[in-house]
């Protein structure tokens, strides 16, 4: 007994070397203010030591301690995570809008990987794979218990090679099994054409480091076929990505100066206030792509156009936009995800990635675990807004400070009755096409035309009570 204190003894030294290394003013100013949790940190390593004596196998220390660090991050929130080096390689390589995989936005759900959303034009998509899809099985191995590194890690891989994805989906009796083949995922962040004559269509699908200067690409383009009397802003389904980002797109239709969004947190980093200025959305040396938007762009009449898979940076938007009035947002209820994530390298190639703040559109409002309302809504075909994913529905979300229909103890969001799924999951709609009814809505607001709320056949059905 007196060997095992003395290594308790050691490893406490160890944590507390640990503690010094990662080198974070927060912690250091925190343990200038109280005492560490000695009782706590000698429960640490009595586990710890226990582990090493006793467990049935040999185990590293290396892998002790990362486990620990990333069961500390995970326990705290959805979005809270320990990056190995290659999960911080694949962040960087991912901004910047290319890597290998199947093409999918991820998230934990009771242990097991929950699709938030499918990437276009990547094999996931094509394959069916939507959100609200929970992943219970890669190849033979079962997900419950991995870590979402460890899911992702696994669904990434080498272009041509084959993983098969077993998926548990509402309203399916039996799993679904399907084999996907990997693929380069570039993802193509700025889509666009002329819709109608003299009315313009703009999609956003993720905010990467290259989506400004393509978004400037694709509107000027658009002015050049013709002065424009219409645009519409989709971020349906763009799970977010760079705040600057979503703050140069933002500026990009909105006064110089306009504030877009706030964040607010603990330490004074994290409380910030981002306008439409190019000290805010310009990276660098980089020269302000915006002052060359066609003329039109600021006051042109606008849709913002978004459902349950837009999340974070695109919430960001579509609230500054109508907070500001300078867009009508169309659509369903968003995603929720209202929180800042800020990655801290540690100086060994890995990194965490951790919530640091809350963030708050113009007018105060925290988006946190309740989304953007759309001003219309306008319900996607075959689709129940119950059956996707929001970030209310993750374990441990960080709760809304300024939702009064949120616990704020426990973070769980009073919700209403859920309605049951459609028997028949919809297909994978091709946005922007013909029959994109969504789209076809927000043209008729654009054109002072009657908007419908729901498509033909949910509306009939709504009415026979069936």
């Amino acid at each position: 007994m007196g060997k095992f204190k003395n290594f308790g003894l050691v490893a406490l030294g160890v944590v507390a070397g640990i503690l010094v290394s990662l080198n974070f003013q927060a912690i250091a100013d925190r343990a200038a203010r109280a005492p560490l949790p000695v009782e706590e940190l000698r429960a640490f390593t009595e586990v710890f030591g226990a582990i090493k004596q006793n467990y049935v196998e040999s185990v590293e220390d290396k892998k002790l301690i990362n486990e620990a660090i990333n069961g500390m991050l995970s326990g705290l929130d959805p979005h809270s995570a320990y990056l190995d080096a290659e999960a911080f390689r694949e962040l960087q390589v991912g901004t910047q809008g290319q890597f290998g995989g199947l093409g999918i936005e991820v998230g934990m759900e009771d242990g097991f990987v929950k699709v938030v959303s499918p990437i276009e034009d990547t094999p996931a998509f094509r394959a069916g794979i939507k959100p609200g899809d929970l992943i219970i099985r890669l190849d033979d191995t079962p997900v419950k218990g991995m870590t979402l590194n460890d899911a992702v890690k696994r669904m990434r891989g080498k272009p041509n090679t084959q993983i098969t994805l077993t998926i548990s989906r509402k309203g399916e009796p039996a799993p679904i099994v399907v084999t996907l083949t990997r693929a380069v995922i570039r993802v193509q962040s700025v889509k666009s054409k002329i819709i109608e004559p003299g009315y313009g269509w703009v999609r956003v699908s993720q905010f990467q480091e290259s989506t400004t200067d393509n978004m400037v690409k694709h509107l000027d383009n658009l002015y050049k076929q013709g002065q424009l009397k219409g645009l519409v802003l989709d971020l349906r389904n763009d799970p977010g990505g760079l705040l600057y980002g979503a703050v140069a797109i933002s500026s990009a239709f909105l006064p110089a100066k306009t504030l877009v969004v706030s964040t607010d947190g603990r330490t004074e980093d994290a409380k910030k206030k981002f306008f439409a200025s190019p000290e805010d959305y310009v990276r660098g040396s980089r020269d302000d792509v915006l002052k060359n938007l066609p003329a039109g762009v600021k006051n042109v009449p606008m849709v913002v156009l978004v459902n349950g898979g837009s999340a974070s940076a695109s919430e960001i938007v579509a609230g500054a936009l109508q907070d500001h009035k300078r867009a009508t947002v169309i659509g369903t209820q968003t995603f929720g995800k209202g929180s800042v994530q800020t990655i801290m390298p540690l100086g060994n190639s890995t990194a965490i990635k951790l919530t640091t703040a809350r963030y708050y559109t113009p007018s105060g409002r925290s988006i946190q675990a309740k989304g953007i309302t759309p001003d219309i809504v306008v319900e996607e075909p075959g689709a129940s807004a119950q059956a996707r994913l929001r970030e209310e529905d993750l374990e441990r979300h960080l709760a809304n400070d300024r939702d009064k229909s949120a616990d704020k103890k426990t973070g769980t969001r009073v919700k209403p009755a859920a309605t049951p799924p459609a028997a028949e999951p919809p297909k994978p709609l091709e946005l922007g096409s013909k029959e994109d009814f969504q789209l076809a809505q927000a043209l008729n607001f654009l054109q002072g035309k009657p908007v419908q709320g729901q498509p033909p056949k949910a509306a009939a059905e709504s009415k026979s009570g069936s």
